[in-house]
């Protein structure tokens, strides 16, 4: 179980201690109150530590289950569509095989109300249970897992979709229909005990209410959402937001010295992002202010890379700046090209272009020159990027059906494929070491396999460079185009940064 480094078992439990039994209109975090529901509970509590992210609910009750609810509650009021997440770990050894984690949706806060939760029981048990009326008895889909950790519960209409997993494996999936709570509902945390007499603790971390895109996402998607710009701890898979906006912001680079992040916003606009003082400033690039989210800084450090629309010249054009600003230089003479990858010795770069109907990975010296062709099979080739060795460029190829990671030499030649699962996978970034990769992973029946759309359920999952092995997902996001669009490690190879999206 992982509490987060600065907290103790012990210094969570004296903060419990501290919290009064009933606090329904005391907000906590995220959430506008907390309490009791049911009748003559045992008192609980709930604690949200800012330090670590982390909220810790204490609950007793009878059940959750039957005609009625027992157990504690950190709730907030929302409407319309949404997606819950969180990752929910028990405090303690179990006493009870029934005692609940998870997250909740209430039509109220009586404890006959209808609801829907998500929850993992004392034993590992991982199911969907719902009351579909007032004091009408619990029902139940059980999953096949048990010990989930990762817990996810989202609404369309009076559709609710649960998804469960143990941290590092891919989400099961369980759908009810025809539940119908009302728009504006109760949804939050929620532990019962099981046990009228006994108060049972769970911590929850990674929280993430998220409101979702209106209506379809395809291609054409105008990028329009809130954006979160999250860090991730690989050791223990923890997310900390450290910056939000109401509009989009996309693709963040991590600088080599470890000070900044470089992203962009939906007008074109480039941004030096200072972690210390988490304060964005522009970048100046001169006349080319209509820059995408294929933007890469060089190995040392000192140039940036930009993708910027240039309708005259057919669509996206790569040029190269001093990374503090200045004057860029243009580099390719025609579009589009979207650049995404820079030699280690500054000499190259490398590019997805689109010449003659096919996107194809080329490379071209960043001085300026010829570009050369490097994949030839028809397709889309894309999101090409060096080891820091230089001896590998890795790029997504949909050549075999599906999006899967590919890699070759820097020539061109000796072109291998690396993963080969039912997702379409893109933009494989190389670890600073080059032991690893992370890369992003779309759902085959979210998302055809020639395409990244922006506000789809995604995987950033983590192979080692070769590609054996079993993937493990890091972090379970709404997102895609844009959120790890460019190289995002820390330089310390610990962490990575990528861009959530909520409206």
């Amino acid at each position: 179980m992982i509490v987060g480094k600065k907290v103790s078992v012990l210094l969570l439990l004296l903060l419990l201690m501290q919290v009064s039994a009933w606090s329904q209109n005391d907000p906590i975090g995220i959430f506008e109150g907390h309490g009791d529901v049911g009748t003559n509970v045992m008192p609980g509590s709930a604690v949200f530590i800012p330090a670590t992210g982390q909220y810790v609910i204490s609950g007793a009750g009878y059940n959750v289950w039957g005609d009625h609810d027992e157990f504690q509650y950190v709730w907030k009021k929302l409407k319309g569509d949404f997606i819950l997440y969180a990752r929910a770990e028990f405090l303690g050894s179990w006493v009870n095989y029934h005692r609940k984690v998870g997250w909740m949706v209430r039509k109220s806060l009586d404890g006959r109300s209808a609801h829907v939760n998500a929850v993992e029981h004392g034993d590992g048990l991982t199911s969907l249970q719902f009351r579909r009326t007032e004091g009408a008895q619990t029902e139940e889909h059980k999953f096949k897992i048990t010990k989930a950790n990762i817990l996810q519960l989202e609404r369309k209409g009076n559709q609710y979709i649960m998804r469960a997993a143990e941290y590092g494996q891919p989400f099961q999936t369980d759908t009810i229909s025809g539940i119908d709570l009302g728009d504006d509902v109760y949804v939050g945390l929620f532990v019962g005990s099981h046990d009228a007499d006994r108060l049972e603790t769970g911590v929850f971390s990674n929280v993430r209410i998220t409101v979702p895109h209106e209506g379809l996402s395809d291609g054409n998607t105008q990028m329009t959402m809130g954006s979160n710009i999250e860090l991730l701890e690989l050791a223990s898979g923890r997310r900390d937001i450290i910056y939000s906006v109401p509009y989009s912001i996309q693709a963040p680079n991590w600088t080599p010295d470890g000070k900044s992040l470089i992203f962009n916003d939906a007008k074109g606009l480039i941004y030096q992002f200072d972690l210390a003082s988490r304060t964005p400033t522009p970048i100046n690039t001169g006349a080319v202010t209509r820059n995408n989210n294929d933007h890469v800084i060089s190995f040392d450090g000192k140039m940036l890379g930009l993708s910027s629309w240039v309708k005259e010249l057919g669509g996206s054009i790569i040029y190269t700046v001093p990374i503090e600003g200045g004057t860029p230089k243009q580099v390719t003479p025609k579009g589009p090209s979207y650049l995404h990858g820079w030699s280690p010795d500054g000499k190259d770069l490398v590019f997805c272009g689109e010449r003659d109907g096919e996107f194809d990975v080329y490379k071209v010296p960043a001085a300026g020159g010829k570009e050369i062709k490097l994949t030839t099979t028809k397709g889309l080739d894309d999101g090409p990027e060096y080891t820091p060795d230089g001896k590998y460029i890795y790029f997504n190829s949909v050549r075999t059906g599906t999006m899967q990671i590919w890699r070759m030499r820097p020539d061109g030649s000796q072109q291998e494929q690396i993963t080969g699962d039912e997702y379409n996978n893109w933009f494989a970034h190389i670890s600073p070491d080059g032991k690893w990769f992370v890369y992003l992973s779309f759902l085959k029946e979210e998302t055809p396999a020639g395409i990244h759309p922006p506000y789809k359920h995604v995987y950033i999952r983590l192979l080692p460079i070769d590609g054996k092995g079993e993937p493990k997902v890091l972090a379970y996001v709404y997102g895609g185009q844009g959120s790890i669009n460019t190289p995002s490690w820390s330089p310390d190879g610990k962490r990575i940064a990528f861009v959530s999206n909520s409206n």
